[in-house]
């Protein structure tokens, strides 16, 4: 007996938009590396063979010069060929003028480390492009992704169950967790079913049970309605004041504590905003702690647009930024230009932290991501308009970039780990000792491969 698997078209249309996206994407990411290689080579004065977007027998390409430029049958990476990656390959002098082996090992080091080097470059453009627009850019650190409870109201489910400030969730319903998404993906998925968290306090593990409540926002009819326990609240800190907002007008400075509004006791940072998104443009009086002193202030929101439910109304806004948010804004394109550099290496931290932490087992290796998460993602973001699929851009570009720096051999950082050493022996290594690593990293790259693709898989089929 044959069972056959049928798709809606609308099924159909979503997975092709997909498909799209991951080819728009995977494309510019794999452009620019490439061309960090290519640019290098010619820089150095090495000739370029081939430029491949794609792996594997060619779909099409045009000789350019002496250089192929081509489009393989694999969209899952790319390649750069360059003349004289063995030494035999030069004859003459003039081809080992042009032969990368021939190249001095700075030269070798440049072109090799040029690839990932203009990934994060492509961040780096994406982020002061987005910055010198005035829009707020987001760089988490990896404390703003952890699932630690940073404030919490008394009368919120997880402090009725015995949670308190400082818990770090660990577990829900014996399942391993390490980032808040991950919390609050499982709460909000409960249907208001009791759940079992696992939590580190001060060097131990307790266990709670915790009965999630429906979110302010599940109310919509026809729409699933989505639980909280209350533990993705963050305190009312301000850490950044907006330039000609309310909030600077009124003497808000970063580090200021919001421990009351018109008399009424603040404990969450949503707690405060829900406060000022309903009093637009009407007086609030704010008492706030700072240096240990009770400040009073008083503050008038600024009146901005917001679609609530298909609806235009009118929501109070005073331009403060608190913990978690991490978000980072330029007046101007200088500041931008400055401020895109802070941008990309804070995302840098975060994924080589995230990385070191997956491998010595403080993060799940369940969140290792395959091709299928990457067209899953890029095409939600497509959905959410050009800024949302831009910021994938760069996301995605500093991970290809860090990761092609991993010292693994066949990636980019492989290579540089050779010309370490062959700087200090000043000798590059034997063609067998090359040979054996580069079957090594290929073994372990394809493991990779195999186990974020049964990642993927086993994030469809569990849904």
């Amino acid at each position: 007996m044959t069972a056959a698997i049928t798709w809606s078209p609308d099924t159909l249309w979503l997975l092709l938009q997909k498909a799209w996206w991951f080819l728009v994407v995977l494309g510019i990411l794999v452009a620019f590396h490439e061309l960090g290689h290519f640019l290098a080579a010619r820089w150095v004065g090495v000739k370029v063979l081939k430029f491949s977007l794609g792996f594997g027998p060619k779909l099409f390409g045009r000789q350019i010069g002496e250089t192929e430029y081509l489009v393989s049958a694999i969209p899952l990476g790319g390649y750069v060929k360059l003349f004289g990656e063995e030494e035999t390959e030069a004859t003459t002098a003039e081809d080992r003028r042009q032969s990368f082996a021939h190249q001095k090992l700075w030269g070798k080091v440049l072109i090799v480390a040029a690839g990932p080097g203009f990934n994060f470059i492509l961040a780096y453009l994406i982020f002061t492009g987005w910055l010198a627009t005035g829009s707020p850019l987001f760089v988490p650190t990896f404390r703003d992704l952890s699932a630690d409870i940073e404030a919490l109201n008394p009368t919120s489910p997880a402090a009725t169950a015995g949670l308190e400030i400082g818990d770090r969730i660990v577990k829900v319903n014996g399942k391993d967790i390490s980032t808040k998404t991950e919390l609050l993906d499982a709460i909000a998925k409960s249907n208001g079913d009791p759940v079992t968290l696992e939590v580190h306090r001060n060097g131990r593990i307790k266990t709670f049970t915790v009965t999630p409540v429906p979110t302010s926002t599940s109310t919509t009819e026809g729409e699933e309605a989505l639980y909280t326990i209350g533990v993705e609240e963050i305190p009312p800190l301000v850490t950044a004041v907006m330039h000609g907002s309310p909030a600077s007008a009124a003497g808000f400075k970063p580090g200021d504590r919001v421990l009351t509004i018109d008399g009424q006791v603040i404990y969450t940072w949503s707690q405060m905003t829900s406060i000022v998104k309903e009093h637009p443009n009407q007086p609030l009086q704010v008492e706030v702690l700072r240096e240990g002193q009770r400040i009073p202030l008083t503050v008038t929101p600024a009146i901005e647009k917001a679609v609530v439910g298909g609806q235009t109304i009118e929501i109070g806004k005073i331009g403060i930024s608190g913990p978690g948010r991490s978000l980072m804004r330029s007046d101007n394109l200088f500041e931008a230009l400055y401020q895109g550099v802070d941008a990309t290496w804070g995302w840098t931290e975060l994924t080589t932290i995230g990385l070191y932490k997956m491998v010595v087992g403080d993060i799940s290796s369940k969140n290792i991501g395959g091709p299928l998460t990457i067209a899953n993602i890029s095409g939600e973001a497509a959905s959410q308009g050009a800024s949302s699929i831009v910021f994938l851009i760069a996301i995605l570009s500093i991970n290809l970039g860090v990761l092609n720096l991993l010292p693994i051999p066949i990636l980019d950082g492989g290579h540089l780990l050779f010309f370490l050493i062959e700087g200090i022996l000043r000798k590059p290594l034997g063609d067998r000792q090359r040979e054996v690593a580069q079957q090594v990293g290929l073994v372990l790259l394809v493991g990779v491969m195999i186990f974020a693709f049964w990642n993927d898989l086993e994030r469809i089929f569990s849904r």
